[in-house]
């Protein structure tokens, strides 16, 4: 079954735009197109060429959009981090042609874990988490000379980029119209020392669930990585809350053994206590800009309002 996300971020293009830009980003014509319908954000179709090549087009919402903040421009962001990432030797989609709200790249092998999960041979879950661990590790390597979003909010230092980024997400709230818990800022504040401890910003990913990390369940191997829009320059202990969504990264041990070392003080999980909350004002916030609506959505936002209220505990 096709699963189909309506949101109202995602711009639809007609056939002879797609023809259009296949031609500008491939020099060959439009044969086939299909609509991916999983994304939650912006719009995507996988191209076929009149010569036989197979592309993946992403498109940003259209102008004039209610959009979060920190949304605002994040293609931008998405073509950077694949350029560096690729560099880096992570494994990702190649950028073949980038203009003013349009990505179109190669199209990756294999599928999603999420899709995939089930046809995992038994062991092939611990050695793919491993072979991630490494990717990951390569990852948090690329260094920048700032901290917080490409696009912004950001700052000269991690504490004060945080504390900006968490800033604008409950701004968002209110100017959507989307309750939270009462002295949320307070909180953040009163728990932001230990985010000094942060002193190089490197690539964070921050969105690093299954969905965006494709394998090929045969080898079983890694093929790529997806979606890194929502990158922030910052630390690196970040991406730990989407690699263990709703649980642990120390429960990932196969994760860790090929991430390398890295050392859980009671202060670093204090710091992705603080990333794990502001994961969870996100997901809750985006739902009303996007016009989510629905049972399974209704259930989704009662469950992250419960991960919150107990991570705030």
């Amino acid at each position: 079954m096709i699963r189909v996300v309506h949101s109202d971020t995602k711009r639809k293009l007609t056939g002879s735009e797609l023809s259009s830009i296949t031609r500008r980003a491939t020099g060959a014509g439009l044969a086939e197109h299909v609509e991916l319908t999983d994304g939650m954000f912006n719009a995507a179709y996988r191209l076929t060429t009149d010569d036989g090549r197979v592309v993946v087009l992403k498109v940003a919402p259209p102008p004039g959009t209610p959009l979060m903040t920190y949304e605002r421009d994040i293609m931008r962001t998405e073509v950077m981090a694949f350029r560096l990432m690729a560099a880096h030797g992570v494994p990702v989609p190649e950028v073949l042609h980038a203009e003013d709200g349009l990505l179109v790249m190669s199209c990756l092998d294999g599928g999603s874990w999420a899709s995939l999960d089930q046809e995992l041979a038994p062991g092939a879950r611990a050695s793919l988490r491993r072979e991630l661990g490494g990717i990951v590790a390569r990852l948090h390597r690329i260094e920048g000379d700032s901290f917080g979003y490409p696009e912004g909010p950001g700052g000269d230092t991690w504490r004060g980029a945080f504390l900006a980024m968490v800033a604008s997400v409950l701004a968002d709230a209110d100017v959507f119209g989307v309750g939270l818990p009462e002295g949320l800022s307070d909180w953040f504040q009163a728990r932001s020392a230990v985010l000094d401890e942060v002193t190089t910003p490197v690539l964070v990913h921050f969105d690093l669930w299954p969905g965006n990390i494709f394998v090929d369940p045969a080898a079983p191997a890694v093929v790529g990585i997806i979606d890194p829009e929502r990158a922030f320059w910052g630390d690196p202990l970040a991406d730990f809350v989407s690699l263990a969504l709703f649980g642990d990264i120390e429960d990932e041990p196969d994760f860790l053994l090929g991430y390398g070392a890295v050392d859980l003080t009671e202060s670093a999980r204090q710091r992705v206590r603080l990333y794990r909350v502001y994961l969870y004002l996100i997901m809750i916030v985006e739902c009303a800009p996007r016009g989510f609506v629905g049972e399974d959505h209704e259930k989704a936002v009662r469950f992250y309002r419960e991960r919150l209220a107990a991570d705030l505990t």
